[in-house]
């Protein structure tokens, strides 16, 4: 019998969950519900959330294919075209930031060709666009979808692929914006004094799409220039430490494997008495092995899990953050022309995902600890920017534009009906507009927006959703085992880490299995 199954949400998740089910061989029903107009771009690369300033923090080489590589689809499309982005038609790589938008347009048109191919081959899909899912209800053996615009249907199976949840427009104002995607993009931001929680790239982001409505980006020769209209202009960014991110830096791709740090040890840490502490032994171990000179350097042999990322920052933090950006810079675009590899860098790298799997077994007082600690180093680490976000920022700041402001563990934000007040010890600075880009933050039960799901979780008793290894709802009446969630807000509890294009397409190939084979294992939180 053919498996009824609805996505809700066409992003990237939406995507690869289709991509996988059409690839296990039994034929599908599927039905797609996008709540926008068009089908398969996702919120981060729409142009109601990005403008062509905005990069894409991925490249082709790290992009799982869905029907082509993103670099083999940038290659078909009109020179034109690409010379808007800012893109040489002549001068693509693999290893290539592009902007948001384009990796959007990219992932619409491979779901088009990707739906295609699967009704050829006996597949039924349907895509639903404009089509904001209200509720899903469990009805017996089966689950009701219905929509905002009166739809109604019965599937076996409903993934969830809502990707990101940000406060909803309405909570904006012309002088405050809960997220940088609450309406920033088509906002009129005028000369003022902005101050952008976070120092991230979607900070940098919000500083772009701020800045460039006061002025525009010049380049000479390998320098980046920014031609100010307005000197009213004054942008601040501003974290608890007041760090810039660092340059995305060479590595080989795919990851290398780990010669310490390996699931079988990090499962074994679990059973020991002090998981994090053993965690740690294996930690510093695979970076004396990796990079003996650089644990040297920071005196790693006496550091702890509590101690690690102080040392870790501690050069940063001494630093100016403008002065470490520019000579991180160079540093990493020399690497890169080399093809040179920072040991410790690339180790790190490779950790975190390995590492992730021991939160859920760490106590209350461990993973405060870690969230204090290690937590910070790995994300660091990730997160790192494309070079030219780098660029830009250090042309904001050559021209007076930008400035960064450390705020420490204590502070006060105040907000007014037309600006806002950050208090730091005893200075109060003073924001016409405010705009809130820390990212997003790990989601529960009651944010669950489907009426009758949220209800069975809370009367569960489950403060967040508790799902199995192919991610399928457990323990929830009426919905165990049929609903899948794909939705990586609600993941975040413990899995701290999860992110990003590469996650989507790994969740997807766990949830297909799943849905396919019945196969669902031990639950995982």
């Amino acid at each position: 019998m053919t498996k009824r199954i609805a996505i809700v949400g066409t992003g990237p998740m939406g995507i690869y969950s289709l991509q996988q089910l059409v690839r296990s061989g039994d034929p599908v029903a599927v039905a797609l519900f996008e709540k926008g107009p068009r089908a398969g771009i996702g919120m981060p690369y729409s142009p109601d959330s990005a403008n062509k300033a905005m990069l894409a923090n991925i490249a082709s080489i790290e992009i799982p294919p869905v029907v082509n590589t993103y670099l083999e689809w940038l290659g078909t499309q009109p020179k034109d075209k690409l010379g808007s982005y800012g893109l040489d038609p002549n001068g693509l790589h693999d290893r290539q930031f592009t902007p948001r938008l384009l990796l959007g347009e990219y992932f619409r048109d491979q779901l088009l060709s990707l739906v295609a191919t699967a009704q050829q081959s006996g597949h039924r899909i349907e895509i639903h666009e404009n089509a904001q899912v209200d509720d899903i209800r469990s009805d017996g053996d089966i689950l009701t979808v219905t929509t905002e615009g009166g739809f109604h249907g019965q599937f076996d199976k409903v993934i969830l692929a809502t990707g990101h949840q940000f406060p909803d427009e309405d909570e904006a104002s012309r002088s405050y914006f809960p997220s940088p995607w609450s309406g920033l993009i088509e906002a009129a931001i005028p000369a003022t004094r902005v101050g952008i929680m976070g120092t991230s790239l979607s900070s940098i982001d919000a500083a772009m799409a701020v800045a460039n409505q006061h002025g525009r980006f010049r380049r000479e020769g390998d320098d980046l220039h920014f031609d100010l209209d307005s000197p009213d202009l004054k942008i601040t960014l501003m974290s608890r430490s007041g760090l810039l991110p660092e340059a995305d830096f060479y590595c080989p791709i795919p990851y290398q494997p780990l010669s310490v740090l390996t699931e079988k040890a990090v499962a074994a840490c679990a059973e020991t008495v002090a998981p994090l502490d053993s965690l740690f032994d294996l930690i510093r171990s695979e970076l004396k092995q990796a990079d003996p000179a650089y644990a040297l350097r920071i005196g790693l042999g006496g550091l702890d899990a509590d101690s690690f990322a102080d040392a870790y920052f501690a050069e940063r933090e001494a630093a100016d953050p403008f002065r470490w950006a520019r000579e991180n810079l160079q540093e990493v675009e020399r690497n890169k022309a080399a093809k040179v590899t920072v040991a410790w860098r690339y180790a790190l790298l490779r950790m975190h995902e390995v590492v992730e799997d021991i939160v859920p077994d760490l106590s209350e007082d461990d993973r405060e600890r870690f969230d204090g600690g290690l937590k910070k180093v790995f994300v660091d680490n990730y997160a790192a920017v494309p070079s030219e976000s780098i660029r830009r920022i250090l042309a904001l700041r050559d021209v007076g534009v930008l400035s960064i402001m450390a705020l420490g563990p204590d502070y006060d934000m105040t907000r007014q009906s037309d600006h806002t007040h950050i208090k730091v010890g005893d200075q109060t600075h003073r924001f016409a507009v405010f705009i809130d880009a820390r990212g997003q933050k790990p989601l529960g039960s009651d944010d669950i927006p489907f009426p009758s799901l949220r209800r069975a979780l809370q009367q569960a008793g489950h403060e967040f959703p508790e799902v199995a290894e192919d991610y399928s709802l457990t323990d929830t009446p009426g919905y165990a085992g049929r609903i899948s969630f794909g939705s990586i807000p609600y993941l975040m509890h413990d899995r701290p880490f999860v992110q990003g294009i590469t996650a989507c397409a790994e969740i997807a190939t766990a949830i297909a299995r799943g849905i396919t084979t019945g196969r669902k294992r031990r639950r995982v939180s």
